[in-house]
Protein backbone atom coordinates (compact mmCIF):
# COMPACT_ATOMS: atom_id res chain seq x y z
CA UNK A 1 0.00 0.00 0.00
CA UNK A 2 1.44 3.03 -0.96
CA UNK A 3 1.74 6.20 1.09
CA UNK A 4 1.96 10.11 1.16
CA UNK A 5 4.64 12.41 3.06
CA UNK A 6 6.92 15.26 2.46
CA UNK A 7 10.50 15.49 2.16
CA UNK A 8 12.63 16.12 5.17
CA UNK A 9 16.43 16.62 6.35
CA UNK A 10 17.27 16.35 2.72
CA UNK A 11 21.35 15.79 2.36
CA UNK A 12 21.97 15.90 -1.55
CA UNK A 13 25.70 15.50 -1.35
CA UNK A 14 24.91 12.43 0.72
CA UNK A 15 21.87 11.42 -1.25
CA UNK A 16 19.64 10.40 1.50
CA UNK A 17 17.23 12.21 3.91
CA UNK A 18 13.43 11.14 5.21
CA UNK A 19 10.23 11.66 4.51
CA UNK A 20 7.40 12.61 7.37
CA UNK A 21 4.41 10.50 6.66
CA UNK A 22 1.61 13.13 6.00
CA UNK A 23 -1.02 10.86 8.49
CA UNK A 24 1.43 10.99 11.11
CA UNK A 25 4.42 8.32 12.46
CA UNK A 26 8.03 8.38 12.30
CA UNK A 27 10.49 9.45 9.63
CA UNK A 28 11.24 7.39 7.25
CA UNK A 29 14.86 7.11 5.54
CA UNK A 30 14.74 7.54 1.85
CA UNK A 31 17.74 7.13 -0.10
CA UNK A 32 18.32 8.44 -4.03
CA UNK A 33 18.40 5.28 -4.98
CA UNK A 34 14.87 4.68 -4.31
CA UNK A 35 13.01 7.24 -6.36
CA UNK A 36 11.70 6.15 -9.78
CA UNK A 37 13.02 9.29 -11.36
CA UNK A 38 16.55 9.32 -11.00
CA UNK A 39 17.28 12.65 -13.25
CA UNK A 40 15.67 14.95 -10.75
CA UNK A 41 16.43 15.70 -7.38
CA UNK A 42 14.62 15.98 -4.62
CA UNK A 43 14.24 18.90 -1.81
CA UNK A 44 12.68 19.50 0.98
CA UNK A 45 9.15 20.10 1.06
CA UNK A 46 8.64 18.10 -1.46
CA UNK A 47 5.32 15.91 -2.03
CA UNK A 48 5.87 12.06 -2.33
CA UNK A 49 4.37 8.91 -2.67
CA UNK A 50 6.42 5.84 -1.72
CA UNK A 51 6.18 2.03 -0.21
CA UNK A 52 7.97 0.88 3.22
CA UNK A 53 10.22 -1.74 3.65
CA UNK A 54 12.70 -3.16 6.18
CA UNK A 55 16.14 -3.41 5.48
CA UNK A 56 18.46 -6.35 7.03
CA UNK A 57 18.60 -4.32 10.49
CA UNK A 58 14.71 -4.60 10.45
CA UNK A 59 14.94 -0.48 10.21
CA UNK A 60 11.90 1.48 7.94
CA UNK A 61 13.30 2.82 4.61
CA UNK A 62 10.79 4.36 1.71
CA UNK A 63 11.09 2.58 -1.63
CA UNK A 64 9.42 3.02 -5.06
CA UNK A 65 8.80 6.75 -3.87
CA UNK A 66 7.42 9.17 -6.96
CA UNK A 67 7.43 12.77 -6.92
CA UNK A 68 3.47 14.60 -6.64
CA UNK A 69 2.48 14.39 -10.19
CA UNK A 70 4.47 11.88 -11.97
CA UNK A 71 2.98 8.38 -12.65
CA UNK A 72 3.42 5.84 -10.28
CA UNK A 73 5.75 2.90 -11.17
CA UNK A 74 2.58 0.46 -11.61
CA UNK A 75 2.22 2.58 -15.02
CA UNK A 76 6.04 3.38 -15.78
CA UNK A 77 7.02 0.03 -15.86
CA UNK A 78 4.99 -2.11 -17.65
CA UNK A 79 7.27 -2.17 -20.69
CA UNK A 80 9.66 -3.34 -18.05
CA UNK A 81 7.75 -5.86 -16.40
CA UNK A 82 6.33 -7.42 -19.93
CA UNK A 83 10.00 -7.57 -21.49
CA UNK A 84 10.81 -9.73 -18.06
CA UNK A 85 8.12 -12.33 -18.19
CA UNK A 86 8.31 -12.73 -21.92
CA UNK A 87 11.87 -13.70 -21.45
CA UNK A 88 11.05 -16.16 -19.04
CA UNK A 89 7.88 -17.94 -20.71
CA UNK A 90 9.57 -17.71 -24.09
CA UNK A 91 12.94 -19.89 -22.82
CA UNK A 92 10.10 -22.04 -20.43
CA UNK A 93 7.90 -22.41 -23.97
CA UNK A 94 11.08 -23.25 -26.05
CA UNK A 95 12.22 -25.59 -23.30
CA UNK A 96 8.97 -27.67 -23.63
CA UNK A 97 8.63 -27.92 -26.87
CA UNK A 98 12.37 -29.02 -27.27
CA UNK A 99 11.68 -31.99 -24.63
CA UNK A 100 8.23 -32.85 -26.65
CA UNK A 101 10.52 -33.00 -29.38
CA UNK A 102 12.79 -35.83 -27.97
CA UNK A 103 15.59 -32.60 -28.35
CA UNK A 104 15.35 -32.09 -24.42
CA UNK A 105 14.89 -34.51 -21.29
CA UNK A 106 11.07 -34.14 -20.24
CA UNK A 107 12.48 -34.57 -16.31
CA UNK A 108 14.79 -31.14 -17.43
CA UNK A 109 11.57 -29.31 -18.00
CA UNK A 110 9.81 -29.88 -15.24
CA UNK A 111 13.09 -29.02 -13.03
CA UNK A 112 13.08 -25.61 -14.65
CA UNK A 113 9.36 -25.02 -14.10
CA UNK A 114 9.20 -26.67 -10.43
CA UNK A 115 12.21 -24.90 -9.19
CA UNK A 116 11.09 -21.77 -10.79
CA UNK A 117 7.62 -22.06 -8.89
CA UNK A 118 9.40 -22.45 -6.10
CA UNK A 119 11.98 -19.17 -7.04
CA UNK A 120 8.80 -16.84 -7.28
CA UNK A 121 7.57 -18.33 -3.68
CA UNK A 122 10.61 -17.65 -2.20
CA UNK A 123 11.02 -14.30 -3.95
CA UNK A 124 7.04 -13.33 -2.73
CA UNK A 125 7.89 -14.49 0.83
CA UNK A 126 10.79 -12.41 1.45
CA UNK A 127 9.12 -9.45 -0.36
CA UNK A 128 6.16 -9.80 2.34
CA UNK A 129 8.48 -9.93 4.90
CA UNK A 130 10.18 -6.72 4.01
CA UNK A 131 7.03 -4.86 4.02
CA UNK A 132 5.88 -6.50 7.59
CA UNK A 133 9.07 -6.87 9.34
CA UNK A 134 9.81 -10.54 9.38
CA UNK A 135 12.67 -12.75 9.00
CA UNK A 136 14.37 -12.37 5.45
CA UNK A 137 15.18 -14.94 3.25
CA UNK A 138 18.94 -14.14 2.21
CA UNK A 139 19.85 -13.09 -1.03
CA UNK A 140 22.65 -15.89 -1.38
CA UNK A 141 19.76 -18.36 -1.14
CA UNK A 142 17.69 -16.28 -3.94
CA UNK A 143 20.65 -16.80 -6.24
CA UNK A 144 21.53 -20.38 -5.84
CA UNK A 145 17.55 -20.83 -6.98
CA UNK A 146 18.60 -19.12 -9.97
CA UNK A 147 21.90 -20.44 -10.38
CA UNK A 148 20.13 -24.08 -10.32
CA UNK A 149 17.65 -23.16 -12.88
CA UNK A 150 14.78 -20.86 -11.14
CA UNK A 151 15.88 -17.93 -12.64
CA UNK A 152 12.93 -17.92 -15.00
CA UNK A 153 10.41 -17.83 -11.96
CA UNK A 154 13.20 -14.92 -10.68
CA UNK A 155 12.86 -12.78 -13.52
CA UNK A 156 8.68 -13.35 -13.38
CA UNK A 157 8.70 -12.48 -9.39
CA UNK A 158 11.59 -10.00 -9.67
CA UNK A 159 8.37 -7.74 -12.07
CA UNK A 160 5.69 -9.00 -10.49
CA UNK A 161 6.65 -7.84 -6.48
CA UNK A 162 8.59 -5.32 -8.07
CA UNK A 163 12.06 -6.77 -5.76
CA UNK A 164 15.27 -6.29 -5.93
CA UNK A 165 14.92 -4.73 -9.59
CA UNK A 166 16.90 -1.68 -8.02
CA UNK A 167 19.40 -2.78 -6.00
CA UNK A 168 22.15 -2.94 -8.28
CA UNK A 169 24.78 -5.27 -6.66
CA UNK A 170 21.90 -8.28 -6.47
CA UNK A 171 21.05 -7.67 -9.85
CA UNK A 172 24.64 -8.06 -11.59
CA UNK A 173 24.98 -11.58 -9.37
CA UNK A 174 21.26 -12.45 -10.90
CA UNK A 175 22.13 -11.64 -14.23
CA UNK A 176 25.58 -13.80 -13.67
CA UNK A 177 23.75 -16.42 -12.27
CA UNK A 178 21.06 -16.64 -15.44
CA UNK A 179 24.94 -16.58 -17.72
CA UNK A 180 26.27 -19.50 -16.22
CA UNK A 181 22.87 -21.74 -16.23
CA UNK A 182 22.43 -21.20 -19.54
CA UNK A 183 25.63 -22.04 -20.60
CA UNK A 184 25.42 -24.60 -18.93
CA UNK A 185 22.00 -26.10 -19.91
CA UNK A 186 23.57 -25.99 -23.38
CA UNK A 187 27.05 -27.72 -22.73
CA UNK A 188 25.34 -30.17 -20.69
CA UNK A 189 22.92 -30.45 -24.39
CA UNK A 190 25.60 -30.66 -26.61
CA UNK A 191 28.22 -33.43 -27.93
CA UNK A 192 31.21 -31.43 -26.00
CA UNK A 193 29.71 -33.01 -22.41
CA UNK A 194 29.56 -36.49 -23.93
CA UNK A 195 26.14 -38.53 -23.15
CA UNK A 196 27.00 -38.63 -19.25
CA UNK A 197 24.29 -36.02 -18.69
CA UNK A 198 21.84 -36.79 -20.95
CA UNK A 199 21.47 -40.44 -19.44
CA UNK A 200 21.44 -39.37 -16.45
CA UNK A 201 18.05 -37.11 -16.96
CA UNK A 202 16.75 -39.90 -18.87
CA UNK A 203 16.85 -42.48 -16.22
CA UNK A 204 15.66 -39.86 -13.60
Amino acid sequence: MRAKGKIVRWQDAKGFGFIHPLDGGADVFVHIRSFTNRQRRPVDGEIVTYTVEHDAQNRKRASDIVFAGEAPPSERKQTAIGAGILLSLLFLIVLGVLSLMDRVPLVLFGFYVVLSLITILAYGLDKSAAQHNRWRTQENTLHLFSLFGGWPGALIAQNIFRHKTKKQPFQTVFWLTVIVNVAGFFWVLSPLSGDVFRSFFEHM
